[in-house]
């Protein structure tokens, strides 16, 4: 047994700490649905979860993970990208999670993108409450996936101290370059 969990683990804990029953979430990028079903485990029945992601495939392997547990009553799929989410999502929101890089057991083409990447946590932190966190789990393997890990760090550095702490975690020993999680928190 470890006790240095991955990034994905310790996205879940830092969640875990921010997230309450009754909140309202976001899951940037359903993929298989796992983190969109952690999410609505969290906030219960009187909370909501907003499931984001441009795949079809993506939101079907969602829907399918909740009627296999159900546990949907709480939680919308919306079949666009995370960067629109200031259209569906309201402001005061707890949580947001993000893990960029392609649809897991997909179409490795299929991944996100820098530009939209950004725009997407621009969008989360314009919609964080105070002491809410958006967790970033980023996959720079890939095609595009170092430009975006660069990208999504540049933004991530621009953005207020004062309204904003940034935490970076990674393991810098390991090969094939292993998902990195960058936690932001609103103060």
């Amino acid at each position: 047994m470890t006790l240095l969990k991955n990034a994905l683990g310790l996205s879940h804990e830092y969640i875990k700490s921010a997230v309450q029953s009754g909140d309202t979430v976001v899951d940037a990028t359903c993929g298989n649905g796992h983190d969109t079903l952690f999410l609505s485990n969290l906030v219960g029945a009187k909370g909501k979860v907003y499931g984001f992601d441009i795949q079809a495939e993506a939101i079907r392997n969602t829907r399918a993970l909740f009627m296999r547990s159900a546990s949907f009553q709480n939680t919308a799929l919306i079949s666009c990208g995370h960067e629109m989410m200031e259209q569906y999502v309201p402001a005061g929101i707890a949580a947001a999670m993000f893990n960029f890089g392609y649809l897991p057991g997909g179409d490795h083409q299929k991944a996100t993108k820098k530009e939209t990447s950004v725009r997407g946590v621009g969008a989360a932190a314009k919609l964080l409450r105070p002491g809410g966190l958006i967790t970033l789990c980023i996959y720079s393997g890939g095609d595009t996936g170092f430009e975006e890990k660069e990208a999504l760090l540049a933004f991530c550095k621009t953005l207020d101290p004062k309204q904003f702490g940034v935490l970076a975690h990674e393991f810098i020993n390991q090969k094939n370059h292993p998902p990195m999680l960058i936690c932001i928190e609103k103060k």
